[in-house]
C-alpha cells in the first residue's frame, strides 16, 4: 500500500480535526485533572455521533469496515486536541480481540454494542511490572484475581483479560457488570484507570497456550498503532505551538525564534514528528502482514520519543509561561507520560523489536 493518504482519507482527517477543534478546549479538560472517574463526555458523544467507534469493524456488526489507517487518522486528530477519554483505543482493542478470536455467539453479543459506542471495552493484560501478566486465575469458566491500572477500567462494560488456566495462558472475555473497580488518582485522571478485582467472574475463553500469548501481543500491537497516531498528533500540536510562540515572543529586540538555540530545538521537534508520522502510518498499512508486530513496535518507540521530547521542549520554548495552569501545556506533558506506558512501556517494545530483528538476522 502507498504511504500516501488518498482523497477520502484526507477528508476524514480534515473533518475530524474540524469537529474536535470545535468541541474540545483546554478549559473543558483542565478540571478533569482534579476529578477521579470523570472523562470529557462531549468528546465521547462526538466519537459515537461521528461513527468513529464503528470505523474499523465489519459491516455485519454495525461497523464501517474501514482500516487501521482510517482509525489512525481519527486518533491523530484526537491526540492533537487532547481527547478526554481513552475509549476509542480500548474499545477497538476489545472489539478486535472478540472479532479475531471469539465465537459467533460472543461476537453477536458484544460487537454491535461496541460498534455503536453503547458499550465501552477495556483490555486488561498488565500486572504490576509485567505487560503480559497471567497472574489472574481462570478455571471452570470464571476468573479470580486483580488486573492493575487498566485504562478505561472505571467505565468499561466488557474486558479482554489475559489469565492463567492450570499453568497455561488463557485469553478470555468477561462482562464487567458487578466487578469491583478500585479507582485511584493518576497523572491523567481522564484515562479512567482502575484496578479490576475479579471474584469468580464469568468469562468466555478466546484462546489458550501460546496462541493466547500471541493473540494478546497482537491486540496490544493494534492498540499501540492507534496510540502511536495519538502520540504523533499531540507532538504535532506541540510543535505548532512552539513554532507560533517563537515567531511572536520577542526578547532583546527580536523574536526568540531568531535565536539559534530555539530554532534548532524546533527543527529537531519537526524531525521527530515526521519520523513518528511515517512510522505510525507504515505500521497501520502492515496489519495482516508478517512484519506487523515489528512495524508496530518501531512506531510505538518513535511516537513515544517524539511526544515526550516535544512536550518537554515546547515548555522550554515558552519559558515561565509554559508551566502555568492557564497555558495548558502540562495537559500534553501528562498525556505524553500516560501514553508512554499505557500499551506497555518502551523497555517492553524495545525488547519486542530486538527479538524480531534477531529472528531476521538468524
Amino acid at each position: 500500500m502507498s504511504l500516501l493518504y488518498d482523497e477520502g482519507q484526507l477528508a476524514i482527517a480534515t473533518e475530524s480535526r474540524r469537529v474536535l477543534e470545535a468541541r474540545i478546549s483546554p478549559e473543558a479538560l483542565l478540571p478533569l485533572l482534579e476529578l477521579q472517574g470523570a472523562f470529557h463526555e462531549a468528546y465521547w458523544d462526538t466519537a459515537k455521533e461521528q461513527g468513529w467507534t464503528a470505523l474499523a469493524l465489519p459491516e455485519a456488526y454495525g461497523g464501517l469496515e474501514l482500516s487501521l489507517v482510517e482509525l489512525g487518522l481519527i486518533a491523530h486528530q484526537a491526540g492533537r486536541s487532547l481527547s478526554g477519554a481513552p475509549f476509542l483505543t480500548s474499545s477497538f482493542g476489545a472489539a478486535r480481540a472478540i472479532l479475531d478470536y471469539g465465537s459467533n455467539a460472543v461476537r453477536e453479543e458484544w460487537l454491535p454494542k461496541l460498534a455503536s459506542g453503547e458499550t465501552i471495552g477495556a483490555v486488561a493484560f498488565a500486572e504490576a511490572q509485567t505487560v503480559l501478566g497471567t497472574g489472574v486465575q481462570f478455571a471452570s469458566g470464571a476468573i479470580t484475581g486483580t488486573k492493575s491500572g487498566v485504562s478505561a477500567g472505571l467505565k468499561a462494560d466488557v474486558a479482554i483479560i489475559l489469565a492463567n488456566d492450570g499453568g497455561e495462558a488463557a485469553l478470555v472475555v468477561a462482562d464487567l457488570n458487578g466487578v469491583t473497580r478500585s479507582a485511584f488518582n493518576s497523572f491523567d485522571n481522564s484515562r479512567c484507570a482502575a484496578d479490576l478485582v475479579f471474584a469468580g467472574t464469568a468469562a468466555n475463553e478466546l484462546a489458550r497456550g501460546q496462541a493466547a500469548i500471541d493473540a494478546a501481543l497482537h491486540i496490544l500491537a493494534l492498540q499501540s498503532v492507534v496510540t502511536a497516531h495519538e502520540q504523533t498528533g499531540g507532538a504535532e500540536a506541540l510543535l505548532e505551538r512552539a513554532r507560533d510562540y517563537a515567531n511572536t515572543r520577542r526578547a532583546f529586540g527580536q523574536v526568540i525564534g531568531a535565536f539559534q538555540s530555539v530554532k534548532h530545538r524546533i527543527a529537531e521537534m519537526y524531525g521527530l514528528v515526521e519520523l513518528a508520522r511515517a512510522g505510525a502510518l507504515h505500521a497501520a498499512t502492515r496489519e495482516g502482514h508478517p512484519d506487523f508486530i515489528k512495524a508496530a513496535a518501531a512506531a510505538r518507540i518513535q511516537a513515544t520519543d517524539s511526544y515526550d521530547t516535544c512536550a518537554r521542549d515546547c515548555v522550554q520554548v515558552h519559558g515561565g509561561i509554559g508551566v502555568t495552569w492557564e497555558a495548558g501545556l502540562h495537559l500534553h506533558m501528562r498525556r505524553a507520560r500516560t501514553l508512554a506506558i499505557e500499551q506497555g512501556n518502551l523497555f517492553f517494545w524495545e525488547d519486542v523489536l530486538v527479538d524480531r530483528l534477531e529472528g531476521e538476522a538468524a
